[in-house]
């Protein structure tokens, strides 16, 4: 099995760097994808409310018969549900159809600034963290303005920001400001939904390392310190994403893949989307 290195959030709370994604899977090939995840070795699951599939990854979680302290767990909040009150309540159905006591992490999964609402919700959550419902907080797509107010005017740092990350969107100026505050670095969508791994710069690097093009991104990532969360259902792309700890990028590879960056959205700006 691939040992997995870990990062350490800003409470403590140990993270596995590498973990899956469930974005875009159906509920019924959830539970099967899972599982073929867990017994390639990840140890971590990333989901959301809107994705509905987080009963598919209770059942995964349920039918691998691993112990639950081996595991780390992630889903997120969705936008209608924002508000104090209603975070709790949205918490504890999601609980319910994960089928666990607990998550690991819990995430506000957009800032949606026009309603104006993630203030309270962060409130709500530092209620789940003091109350053991959720072992870190924190939050997704949120562009340092919103994290600076979040931090002027609540008492918890959020432990991650999960954002849209891959070499053709860098995040430069974001990353840097996560480093300056103790906030983990999370990628969503890190293979770009395979829009860049043609790149000339990527496949001359996988080429010399005898590895995948997508392996070749996964292990920058994992070399600028990112958390990361690949998605796939075929159980041999799954085992492809987690072998990545037998090889290292040099100094020239990591500056070529840097050239790359052309601000390369797959998923919509956080600025506008309500």
């Amino acid at each position: 099995m691939t040992s997995v290195p870990h990062v350490v959030l800003n409470n403590g709370v140990k993270i596995p760097q590498l973990g899956f994604g469930v974005f875009q899977v159906e509920d019924d090939r959830t539970t099967d994808a899972v599982l073929a995840a867990l017994e390639a070795g990840y140890r971590s699951i990333d989901t959301a409310a809107v994705y509905g599939n987080e009963a598919g990854v209770g059942r995964a979680i349920a039918a691998s018969g691993l112990p639950r302290d081996e595991l780390f767990v992630t889903t997120k909040l969705w936008n209608d549900d924002q508000g104090h009150d209603a975070t709790l309540a949205a918490f504890e159905a999601g609980l319910a159809k994960l089928g666990l006591d607990h998550v690991d992490l819990y995430l506000i999964h957009w800032p949606t600034p026009a309603r104006d609402r993630y203030l309270d919700t962060w409130r709500a959550m530092e209620k789940l963290l003091a109350d053991g419902r959720a072992r870190a907080i924190g939050v997704s797509n949120f562009q340092p303005a919103h994290l600076q107010r979040l931090m002027d005017e609540s008492d918890v740092v959020p432990a991650v920001n999960q954002i849209e990350l891959h070499p053709g969107l860098q995040q430069a100026a974001l990353r840097d400001f996560h480093a300056q505050h103790g906030i983990a670095t999370e990628a969503w969508s890190p293979l770009a939904q395979g829009a860049l791994l043609q790149e000339e710069a990527i496949t001359e690097i996988a080429g010399r390392h005898e590895k995948t093009a997508a392996q070749v991104v996964l292990r920058w990532h994992l070399q600028l310190g990112n958390i990361v969360i690949p998605k796939s259902v075929t159980p041999a792309r799954i085992r492809e994403n987690i072998d990545v700890f037998d090889f290292e990028l040099s100094a020239g590879d990591m500056d070529a893949l840097g050239t790359l960056d052309r601000g390369l959205r797959t998923g919509p700006d956080p600025d506008t989307l309500n």
